[in-house]
């Protein structure tokens, strides 16, 4: 099973002791110039992160706990004023956890852009207060035709899993109560077979997100030549 859920002890405590004493220098992450903002709603604020080469991020604060979603390889170094910084291989599709309040500047160390997605929970105080939502399943692996889902970890009531479909893979037909946010990480090429639901786009560029409400039934088929990997974060319902 891949390991990529949270970032290791060391990365994680470097995040962790520069948020107890923040740098007032450091601007909110909704003005820094890398990180564009492409979808709002009660529950999260979704930031698309784009640095050139060898180019940085400003010293930002994140406010609420967030994941992020790398897209493509990427060789980053996470900096902390005071700290030394800590050099990050890090794979496509790598997905992790971080708590709010935390302050750094990425630096793409590689000859190509970074990119990832920036997925702030706007309910964290909230779901911090309130006891977690049972979900059927926390972590396990489902393997199927052409694919498998993988959950990830479960966070402030949100089940993240990760799916990858190769050419003609299908996602057989599943309910979701909840609603969920689909994250593209590779271009995607895929048929939606839906009952209670509003239309799905069929193409989705790497970093295009889709937030779909519960009370669905629907089927998911990779009708691309390429293998399409995609991440979903499925979030309790308010009444939960």
């Amino acid at each position: 099973m891949k390991f990529r859920r949270l970032l290791s002890a060391g990365v994680l405590s470097s995040f962790l002791v520069f948020a107890q004493a923040a740098d007032p220098a450091a601007v909110d992450i909704s003005r820094e110039p890398h990180h564009h903002l492409v979808l709002e709603n009660s529950s999260v604020r979704v930031f698309l992160v784009n640095v050139a080469p060898h180019e940085s991020t400003l010293l930002h604060r994140h406010g609420h706990d967030y994941i992020s979603i790398t897209l493509g390889e990427s060789e980053v170094s996470n900096e902390v004023e005071g700290k030394s910084p800590v050099h990050l291989n890090l794979r496509d599709a790598e997905t992790y956890f971080l708590p709010a309040n935390c302050a750094h500047l990425a630096r793409n160390l590689a000859t190509t852009p970074f990119r990832n997605l920036i997925v702030e929970l706007l309910q964290d105080e909230k779901a911090r207060k309130t006891p977690p939502p049972k979900w059927d399943e926390e972590r396990g692996l489902q393997v199927f035709n052409g694919g498998t889902q993988e959950i990830l970890f479960v966070m402030d009531g949100v089940r993240v899993s990760e799916i990858e479909l190769a050419p003609g893979g299908v996602v057989p037909s599943h309910h979701h109560n909840r609603p969920h946010l689909l994250v593209a990480v590779s271009d995607l090429e895929i048929r939606s077979d839906g009952v209670g639901m509003g239309p799905m786009p069929g193409h989705f560029k790497s970093g295009d997100v889709k937030w779909l409400p519960g009370g669905y039934t629907q089927a998911l088929t990779n009708v691309g030549r390429k293998p399409a990997k995609i991440v979903t974060l499925e979030f309790a319902s308010p009444k939960e």
